[in-house]
This record gives structure tokens, C-alpha cells and sequence, in this order.
């Protein structure tokens, strides 16, 4: 059986500047920022956002929030598994136990 994958959407930047001057420069580069975003799997998604986060400095968290639409916890956690050492094996996504449970775990099972 063939797995359909969901098309994700870029998200669309809240911030003053991609509002009042959507062609400009900085609105061009957040636009790019979630195009890429798009294409990533959640843990590259978390590492490409905290590298930027590491990069920008300080307020990058509120700023990349405002760009991403990722929640804080998320661009945090992707900060420190640059930072540091990552604890999900290579060759993982999620780790062991994470994500949705079947559905015959819950006791729903048809």
C-alpha cells in the first residue's frame, strides 16, 4: 500500500514588515525561510530553525516564532540538539515511543 504523504503549505510570516512591505528584501528572505521549512522533516525542521536561532542572537526566538508559526518549545529544543550532542539515533526521526499510538494500542481496534 502506498503511503500518501500530506502536502504542507508555507507558512505565511506575521510579522510588521512581510505586512506593510511584502516585496521587500526581509519579507523575500522569511518567505525562503519557510519554503525550505516545508521540504524538511521535523527533526531537520528543529535543527534548521535553532542553527538560525543560534545565529541571529538575541530575540531570534520571538522573531523565528513570528516568521515560522513553530511554537518556542520546538525552536528551543532545535537550539540545544545543535548545540549539543543529539540523543535520536541517525537513522530516526522521532524517538522510541514518539509520535501517534496505533490504534489498536488505544483498545479502538475495528
Amino acid at each position: 500500500m502506498v503511503q500518501d504523504k500530506k502536502r504542507r503549505w508555507a507558512h505565511v510570516c506575521t510579522c510588521v514588515t512581510c505586512e506593510g512591505h511584502p516585496y521587500s528584501r526581509v519579507a523575500q528572505q522569511h518567505r525562503a525561510i519557510n519554503r525550505v521549512l516545508v521540504i524538511l522533516d521535523e527533526k531537520n525542521r528543529r535543527r534548521f530553525i535553532g542553527l538560525l536561532a543560534l545565529q541571529w542572537g538575541r530575540g531570534a526566538l520571538r522573531r523565528l516564532v513570528k516568521i515560522t508559526g513553530l511554537s518556542r518549545n520546538t525552536i528551543r529544543r532545535g537550539r540545544e540538539e545543535v548545540q549539543y550532542r543529539d540523543q535520536v539515533p541517525a537513522d530516526r526521526v522521532r524517538q522510541m515511543g514518539g509520535g501517534r499510538q496505533a490504534i489498536e494500542k488505544k483498545g479502538l481496534a475495528f
